[in-house]
This record gives structure tokens, C-alpha cells and sequence, in this order.
């Protein structure tokens, strides 16, 4: 692109002008960033971002991620100045309901918004996870000659990204997979909410970055276009390294009395205060006033326009060359299954019928996994050093190497798909939230139950980003066994149930765990997590597969353990009482009551189903015992006379031990049961 002589001060000078303007408005928000890092952002959005404003969603354009996502109105101002539909009304209902600048970037509100930041040291764990993709991608169906897949992922951030442990994981990850088209731009102001940081954050960072295999450049001066643009240019030229760029800033720049201190962070400067500034930076206009001629240095929609032609035409002689890659390519950025994903479905599930295994459901994860990552190719396993427990390998999925030289190591010419994240939970989980909104790719990766605490607040995110990211969690329960209570997850599962948007599964034999997949990988804007057992669970004789996608179903009627009588209550169970549960019917047939056994693998998939069908399985009439190996508070909201559960922490021991000694057996669930209907008569 050609770079007209402009008027960068005045363009910088936008920014610091458009985020007073506001933050007063709204009073509330975080004005220094966005006037520190004004500068930085001329470098960077007019003269390296390959964007264009009038199509947010073009596939090649480079990603921006502000991983400082307290500075907000930085990136609402550049989307507004550059050219998207965000308009000076959209800025003045700043941080107000239903506007569209909300008071943390949230992809899906804003154009041109990559993915929703606010939680510190998410958005450049994210953005790692968008250059894992192009990098693979590019590896994947790039030809000689025809690039199609040719993009960066820039990155601002600040010093609470690099103080969030979350940073430390995905910085190392960037390194160890030479994420070259990765490129960061640290604001390094030195000044967090409660003053200057040198008391708290005496990182090297730069040293840091360089022990993960980072280059560093810097540090520069942030307030200096040029200078951050050259840095730029040579962080362009990297082909095996990411890059740190260090900027040197001050917060609330052009602020006479609040520039580097902490009251520029995060309230209004104040109308005597930003007059002040007005002043000092020489910017004559009235709140929310923008030049034309600023408006026309600004303007990106000429030079987008050029871009997404000449890639268009790039793409059509690829398509020429390569149809069957261009079709693939153009349906999995879609976010479409592949056509015969029903089939595909359909034979992991009825396999699961016919074989009647008794295996963990951690291996009836991994058996339906064989089906659908042998024909649904952009599926993107891994596991945080958990592979052999996690069981999230198949024989479609070879490891993910990156060779010495920075390019990804290819089997039959496809880069690997099963990611050895290391011992990386949250870093992982958020990497994979990068992936699903980069496209192209289906994330999904394992770990312990247990240690869905350490990714719980990317697993939100997801969920709040509505993006498709499968959770894979083993070792479901007490029945873990020996390791003990630093292992064994009992809150677990009511925890994750408790996050808008996130479905949570737990299955109880191979043919529960296939239909978790299926509808895990067919909610195309929905996470999911899969609560899998390390014990073997029995397979349960079904007569319907279908019922099993609604969350719960009734699996067992008295007649099917020999009596004859409408049920007089409901046993409802998941995961590994599930099979507890049916012990228990048979027991209490033999005293003549019967019994209905509700499977419910799914409570969040079940809750939004049908009154109807609700009052279908869960007769209103009928009294109700839950059976789970996890905390008891959370199976109350179905009108449970009783819970089977665990309020406790659990001890080492083998599972069977556990299991008995905290009351899942049989007999306690015949015992309960029999009380509530005593106490019911």
C-alpha cells in the first residue's frame, strides 16, 4: 500500500481526543491507555493493518487484538476514524446499554472487533491462538505460488498482561511453534491501577520474551510513528521467530497534570483536565468533532477495497488450479461440517449400540474421536501433558511439530492436528478460544476434571464469545481413585453447569458419549465440555438414540426389570450412577416398587427443552432422587426429594473403596429412595 504524506500528530491526536471525550461522557473508563498508545497505533493501523473497513470478515486480513481491553475506546476510535460502521453516535453511547462500544471489546458487537478482551492476558493468549491457525492453514492449502492464507496477528498490550501467569504459558507456546507472523507491541508505561509498578513487576521482559524464543525489539520510543513503524517493518521479516516490540509510553500523554500517573488509568480526566489537554496538544475542536481532512488520513476503506481484489482475484486462480482445496477451504471457514457429518453421526452412535462396550467413557470419547476426526479434517485435538489419560489422540491425528527452520512439519502434506500443550491449562483452553475465531479449525483438548478450575475463566470466555471450543475432562469424579482429593473433582460439574452458554455433558456409556460429540461439533455457537470417567462404565440397552440429544431421557422403565406398575418415583442419574442407578430399580423391584431411571448426560441441553417434554420424563407427580458423585446443592432446581452426593472432599483410595465408603451403592440409593416415599405416604 502507498503512504501519502498525513498528518500523523493530528491522526494520534484523534484518538487522545475521541477516548477524553468518551470517558467523560460516560464517566466511567480508562482514558491513558488509549492516549499512550495513539501513536503506536498510527504506526501499526496506517501503514501495516491489512483490513478493510467495509468487510470486517475478510478472510486474509491481519488480526489486531487488544489484550488491554480496559483501553477500549482506542480501538473504537480506530474502527470509527478507519472507516467501520461505528458511528461518532456509537462513541457519545460509549459503555451505555445496548451500544455498540461496550466497556471491553466484545467480538460479535463490534465491527471489527477480533475477540472479546477485558480478563488481562487473555487477548495475547488468543491471539497466539490466531497465528497457530494461519500458520497451519497457510501449511495446509497454500500451493506454490498461490498464497491464499498470508496474514499477521498484531497484538497491543500492557504490563497486566504480562503480569497474568496466563501470559507466561501462551508467550512460551508462541516460541516453541515459531509463530513468526505473530507480533506484539508492548505498552510499557510502567503504571498499573495502583501506581508506579517497579515496586511489584521487576520482570526482565525483554529477557523473558527471549528465553521463549521471542525476538525482541526495543525499546522504542512509543510516541515516535516512525519508530515504532521500522520496528515493525523488521519484526516483518522474522521467518522463525514471534516478536516483542518494547514501547516506551506515557500514560494519559498530552495530559498536563495526569500523564504517568495512576488517575490518568481509569476515570475521567475531567472537564478542567481535558480542556488542559485540548490545549497542550493543540487540538481546537469540540468534544466528539473530527476534521475532515483527519477523517481522510484516517480513511482505510480505498486501500481495503484493493486488498480484498487483488486477493479475490488470487483466490479465484487458486480456484481455477485447485477446486477441490478451494471448495474444502471456503466450507470449513465457513464454520460447515462437512455434508456427510449426519452419516458420520450416525455410525459412531449405532456402533456404539451394537458393540455394547464396557470401556471408561474416556476411551468411548476416544473411540467415538477415531469416527469423526478420520472424516471431519479440521478438527484440532490436544491435551495439557495429559495425552495418554486424556486419550484425545486418534489415528487421524499426528503430533503438531514445528521443524528448526519454522515450518510446520507435514504427514501426506497436512500438519499435525494433536497439540502437545504442556502442562498449560488456562493457556490452552484460550489458545483454543484464538483458534474457533480464527477459523478453519475445530479446537478441542483434554485435561483433568479437577483442573478446570485453572481454565475456568477461558472456558467463560468462550461461552460469552459463543464460539465453538470443545473441553475434554477425564478423571470425572471420586472414582479417580488413589491420587485423592487434589485430584478427584466433586464441585466440578454443578460449577460448570452454572456458565451461560456452555453445555456440559456427562456420559454414561459409549453410546451417551458419541451423542455428546455429535452435538458438541454441530453447535456451531456453543462450547462444550465432556466429563468423562477414568472406571469403566457397563453399556446401557437403549431403544431410541434420538432422545439421548435432549440432555436426559427416561432409560428404564419398572416393566424392564420385571414389574408391571407405573413407576412411583424417579431415580435421575448421570455419568457413572447412571449404572447405580439401574442396580438400584432391580433392587427395588424385587421389594415390588417400581422404579422409573432417568438418564440425564446433559442438564444444559435438558433445561432447554420443552415443558411437554420435561413433564414427559420428569412426571410433576412423581417424587424424585438424583444420584450423582458430586456436590448435592445443585440437583435441588428439579424438585428432588433427595440427593445422592458428596459434600465432602474425597480420599485416596482405590474407587471402588470411595464409592462405598461415601454412600454410592445400591443400597443406599434403595434406602433413600424407600425413605422418600415413606416420607411422601
Amino acid at each position: 500500500m502507498s503512504h501519502p504524506t498525513k498528518n500523523i500528530t493530528a491522526m494520534a491526536n484523534a484518538i487522545r481526543a475521541l477516548a477524553m471525550d468518551a470517558v467523560q461522557q460516560a464517566n466511567s473508563g480508562h482514558p491513558g491507555a488509549p492516549m499512550g498508545m495513539a501513536d503506536m497505533a498510527v504506526a501499526l493501523w496506517s501503514r501495516h493493518l491489512r483490513h478493510h473497513p467495509a468487510q470486517p470478515q475478510w478472510f486474509d486480513r491481519d488480526r489486531f487484538v487488544l489484550s488491554n481491553g480496559h483501553a477500549s475506546m482506542l480501538i473504537y476510535a480506530l474502527l470509527h476514524l478507519t472507516g467501520y460502521e461505528l458511528s461518532i453516535d456509537d462513541l457519545k453511547a460509549f459503555r451505555q446499554m445496548h451500544s455498540k462500544t461496550p466497556g471491553h471489546p466484545e467480538v460479535g458487537i463490534t465491527p471489527g472487533v477480533e475477540t472479546t478482551t477485558g480478563p488481562l492476558g487473555q487477548g495475547i493468549t488468543n491471539a497466539v491462538g490466531f497465528a497457530l491457525a494461519e500458520k497451519m492453514l497457510a501449511t495446509e492449502f497454500n500451493r506454490p505460488g498461490h498464497d491464499i492464507v498470508n496474514h499477521h496477528t498484531y497484538v497491543f498490550m500492557g504490563d497486566g498482561c504480562l503480569m497474568e501467569g496466563i501470559s507466561h504459558e501462551a508467550v512460551a507456546l508462541a516460541g516453541a511453534w515459531k509463530l513468526n507472523k505473530l507480533i506484539a507491541l508492548y505498552d510499557d508505561n510502567g503504571i498499573s491501577i495502583d501506581g508506579q509498578v517497579t515496586p511489584w513487576f521487576i520482570d526482565n521482559t525483554a529477557q523473558r520474551f527471549e528465553a521463549c524464543g521471542w525476538n525482541v525489539i526495543g525499546p522504542v520510543d512509543g510516541h515516535d510513528v516512525d519508530a515504532v513503524d521500522g520496528a515493525i517493518v523488521k519484526a516483518k521479516l522474522s521467518s522463525d521467530k514471534p516478536t516483542l516490540i518494547i514501547c516506551k509510553t506515557a500514560i494519559g500523554k498530552g495530559s498536563p497534570n495526569r500523564a504517568n500517573t495512576a488517575k490518568a488509568h481509569g476515570e475521567p480526566l475531567g472537564g478542567d483536565e481535558i480542556k488542559l489537554t485540548r490545549e497542550a496538544i493543540g487540538w481546537a475542536h469540540e468534544p466528539f468533532v473530527i476534521p475532515e481532512e483527519v477523517y481522510g488520513d484516517w480513511n482505510a476503506k480505498a486501500d481495503g477495497e484493493q486488498l480484498v481484489a487483488d486477493w479475490n482475484q488470487r483466490f479465484e486462480a487458486y480456484k481455477a488450479l485447485f477446486p477441490a482445496e478451494a471448495a474444502e477451504f471456503e466450507r470449513r471457514m465457513k464454520g460447515d461440517l462437512p455434508a456427510n457429518f449426519a452419516e458420520i453421526a450416525v455410525q459412531a452412535v449405532a456402533t456404539a449400540h451394537e458393540k455394547a462396550e464396557t470401556v471408561a467413557s474416556r476411551k468411548a470419547s476416544q473411540i467415538a474421536l477415531e469416527f469423526f476426526t478420520a472424516a471431519i479434517p479440521e478438527m484440532l485435538g490436544g491435551s495439557a501433558d495429559l495425552t495418554g489419560s486424556n486419550l484425545t489422540n486418534t489415528k487421524s491425528t499426528p503430533a503438531f511439530r514445528v521443524g528448526d527452520d519454522g515450518k510446520v512439519v507435514t504427514t501426506d502434506g497436512k500438519p499435525g492436528r494433536h497439540i502437545n500443550y504442556g502442562v498449560r491449562e488456562f493457556g490452552m483452553a484460550a489458545i483454543m478460544n484464538g483458534v474457533a475465531l480464527h477459523g478453519g479449525y475445530i479446537p478441542y483438548a483434554g485435561t483433568f476434571l479437577t483442573f478446570s478450575d485453572y481454565s475456568r475463566n477461558a472456558i467463560r470466555m468462550a461461552a460469552l464469545m459463543k464460539q465453538r471450543v470443545i473441553h475434554v475432562f477425564t478423571h470425572d469424579s471420586i472414582g479417580l481413585g488413589e491420587d485423592g482429593p487434589t485430584h478427584q473433582s466433586v464441585e466440578h460439574a454443578a460449577s460448570l453447569r452454572l456458565i451461560p452458554g456452555l453445555d456440559v455433558w456427562r456420559p454414561a456409556d459409549t453410546a451417551e458419549t458419541a451423542v455428546a460429540w455429535t452435538m458438541a461439533l454441530a453447535n456451531k455457537h456453543r462450547p462444550s465440555a465432556l466429563l468423562l470417567s477414568r472406571q469403566n462404565l457397563p453399556y446401557a440397552p437403549k431403544t431410541d438414540a434420538d432422545v439421548m440429544t435432549q440432555g436426559a431421557y427416561v432409560l428404564a422403565e419398572p416393566a424392564e426389570v420385571g414389574l408391571k406398575k407405573k413407576a412411583v418415583a424417579v431415580i435421575i442419574a448421570t455419568g457413572s450412577e447412571v449404572q447405580l442407578a439401574l442396580h438400584a430399580q432391580a433392587e427395588l423391584a424385587k421389594r415390588g416398587v417400581p422404579v422409573r431411571v432417568v438418564s440425564m448426560p446433559s442438564t444444559t441441553v435438558f433445561d432447554r427443552q420443552d415443558v411437554a417434554y420435561k413433564k414427559a420424563v420428569l412426571p410433576p407427580k412423581l417424587p424424585r432422587v438424583a444420584v450423582e458423585a458430586g456436590v448435592t446443592d445443585f440437583w435441588w432446581k428439579y424438585g428432588v426429594d433427595a440427593v445422592v452426593g458428596i459434600d465432602t472432599y474425597g480420599e485416596s483410595a482405590p474407587a471402588g473403596v470411595l464409592f462405598k465408603h461415601f454412600g454410592f451403592t445400591p443400597e443406599n440409593v434403595v434406602a433413600t429412595v424407600l425413605k422418600v416415599l415413606k416420607n411422601r405416604g
